[in-house]
C-alpha cells in the first residue's frame, strides 16, 4: 500500500484527488478526492470511502446503495498529490446505473471478469429470470454435470474441422465453468493465483 505520512495534503487544500480503477479490468472507475481522514478510513475499512466535497463529510462508495469499491490495493503520484486506488466494484460504480463515471462498460478485453459479475449476480435470482439462475436453483450435482457434457461435446469437436461448433462448445464450457466455480463461491483469481504459483 502506500506511507499515509508521505502524503502531501497542503498542495491540494487538504484534498487529494483520486483516479480510481478496476482491479481486474484496469478501466477507470471514477475520480474522486480524499482528505487524510477517508484515506485512513479506506485502509481501516477496506472498502473506499471519499470526502464529500457537496456534503463536506466521509462517505464510503456504497453506503446507501451496497455498490461498494473493495480496495485492493492504493499507490500514490511521483508528487505525492495524486492516489491511484484500485478496487473491486460490487456492481455497477455511477448513481445513473452505469458501469462507470464516465458510461463506459467495464468489460474490454477483461471480458470474462465481467461475465463472472453477471453469473455471480444471477446465484440469488428467480429461476425464471434466466438459464443462469435456473442452474443454481437446481443444485451443484446438475452444475458438475452440465460442465462434464460441455466438456465431452467440446473433445468430440475438437476431432472434427468445424472451427464454428468447435469455439461454441469451448464457450459453452467456459461459461458452465463459471457457473460452477461461482457456485463454489470461488473465482477465476482463485485459479489464476495457482497457475501463478506452479509458473514459479
Amino acid at each position: 500500500m502506500i506511507a499515509v505520512e508521505q502524503l502531501n495534503f497542503e498542495k491540494g487544500a487538504g484534498l487529494l484527488p483520486v483516479v480510481v480503477q478496476d482491479a481486474r479490468t484496469q478501466v477507470v472507475l471514477m475520480l474522486g478526492y480524499m482528505n487524510r481522514a477517508a484515506v485512513d478510513a479506506t485502509l481501516a475499512k477496506g472498502n473506499v470511502t471519499f470526502f464529500s466535497r457537496s456534503k463536506n463529510r466521509l462517505w464510503t462508495k456504497g453506503e446507501t446503495s451496497g455498490n461498494f469499491l473493495e480496495l485492493v490495493s492504493m499507490a500514490m503520484d511521483c508528487d505525492k498529490d495524486t492516489l491511484l486506488v484500485k478496487a473491486n466494484p460490487i456492481g455497477p460504480t455511477c448513481h445513473t446505473g452505469s458501469d462507470t463515471c464516465f458510461d463506459v462498460p467495464n468489460q474490454k478485453e477483461y471480458f470474462l471478469w465481467h461475465l463472472e459479475r453477471v453469473i455471480q449476480g444471477r446465484k440469488g435470482a428467480s429461476a425464471e429470470s434466466s438459464y443462469t439462475a435456473k442452474l443454481f436453483q437446481k443444485g451443484m450435482n446438475k452444475i458438475a454435470q452440465k460442465v462434464g457434457e460441455e466438456a465431452v461435446e467440446l473433445v468430440i469437436e475438437a476431432k472434427d474441422e468445424n472451427d464454428e461448433l468447435f469455439l461454441g462448445e469451448a464457450a459453452d464450457l467456459m461459461y458452465h465453468y463459471l457457473v460452477l466455480l461461482a457456485a463454489k463461491n470461488k473465482t477465476l483469481d482463485d485459479v489464476i493465483a495457482v497457475l501463478e504459483a506452479r509458473h514459479k
